[in-house]
């Protein structure tokens, strides 16, 4: 299996493959960039259908932790790391001690945090092997996942504020596929603010739910996507937005919380053609970042003050609308328009760190 000549690959500073005989972890962790500082990003199990797979979800995300935290203005590089297994079935204490060893042997060059298929309870395992964890309850900011939906709401409100010229979200249809943690709780501050919601999740107890508790309609998981709406909010796994479904989209926004949502780098460009303005998938999702970024573990003395962490989150909206109106402005898709405005921060942090 290749790694520098990955499709994915993206001038990866190190990547490592980690492998535990007794407790059976197979796991990648990737950093990918550490010129504005150590890489951060959480940690997903999933039951990938095989190594590459795997690879390819590790170098993508940890990529995409670079320039999220360029965007947030936070003082972290792009990490991320992946364990092949199924998160239902395949958990134990020993598998999360061995990652925490794996974390702890790159001496600082990776904090690890939760991500898909990981808990706060499975970090704080990891973190009796390594102190280069965040996101935990003791002595930390515990489940970043609300700051993560509120920063999607932000982002929401912004998108519909520049392209429909919307002052509020009440009577928006908003489309959300997945309702984990993110899109449960996305949902319920949608409804808030009075949007019309349609919901779609494999898990057909979560959707009865959001229909009792948001009034909202349900979609099939392969439906929701040619929605007739304001917003499509892809909250669950990436590549939602690829060559079969542009064409399917009835949505004027594409604004939601999963990583990777453009299959290809291409989509973004191809959805600017289709009259759809994209909220770049890095930016939008940044809450839980900047969240974890306010602890003292990481700020190194300050406490972590929830008030003026999600302050800060809530800035997502105002990059988001500086990053639509460069697009506007030169003629380019939102996506080219985040990564060149992130790529100028964090090369030229690197260049400051060169010198």
């Amino acid at each position: 299996m290749s790694v520098f000549s990955h499709d994915a690959f993206d001038g990866h500073e190190q990547v490592v493959f980690c492998r535990d005989a007794e407790s059976g972890l197979k796991a990648i962790i990737a950093i990918h960039n550490t010129s504005r500082g150590t890489s951060l990003g959480g940690c997903r199990m999933w039951p990938y259908a095989n190594e590459e797979e795997a690879l390819t979800d590790v170098l993508r995300l940890s990529r995409g932790m670079t320039y999220k935290s360029a965007l947030a203005d936070l003082p972290f590089g792009g990490g991320k790391s992946v364990i092949i297994g199924n998160p239902q079935t395949e958990k134990t204490p020993a598998l999360f001690h061995a990652m925490g060893r794996f974390v702890e042997s790159l001496s600082g060059r990776y904090v690890v945090a939760e991500d898909v298929g990981i808990s706060v309870p499975d970090v704080e395992t990891m973190s009796k092997e390594t102190r280069h964890v965040a996101g935990i309850t003791a002595g930390g900011s515990g489940d970043p996942s609300p700051a993560t939906a509120f920063g999607v709401f932000e982002g929401i409100k912004a998108a519909v504020a520049f392209k429909l010229g919307a002052p509020d979200l009440k009577g928006i249809r908003v489309a959300v596929q997945g309702l984990g943690h993110v899109g449960w709780e996305l949902c319920r501050l949608l409804h808030e603010a009075g949007a019309q919601l349609i919901v779609a999740d494999l898990n057909r107890q979560q959707t009865q739910r959001a229909v009792e508790w948001f009034d909202a309609q349900v979609s099939a998981p392969d439906a929701i996507i040619r929605e007739a709406v304001s917003v499509y909010a892809p909250c669950a796994l990436g590549a939602t937005i690829n060559d079969a479904s542009i064409g399917e989209l009835r949505c004027a926004i594409v604004a939601g919380s999963a990583n990777n949502q453009l299959a290809e780098e291409r989509h973004g460009a191809l959805l600017r053609d289709r009259g759809i303005l994209y909220a770049p998938d890095y930016v939008i999702n940044a809450g839980g970042v900047i969240n974890i970024s306010h602890e003292k573990r990481l700020t190194g003395d300050k406490p972590y003050v929830k008030a003026t962490a999600f302050a800060h989150v809530a800035r997502i909206g105002n990059t988001l609308t500086e990053i639509f109106e460069i697009a506007e402005r030169k003629g380019i898709s939102s996506a080219q328009a985040a990564d060149s405005l992130a790529e100028q921060r964090f090369k030229r942090a690197g260049h400051r760190k060169a010198a």
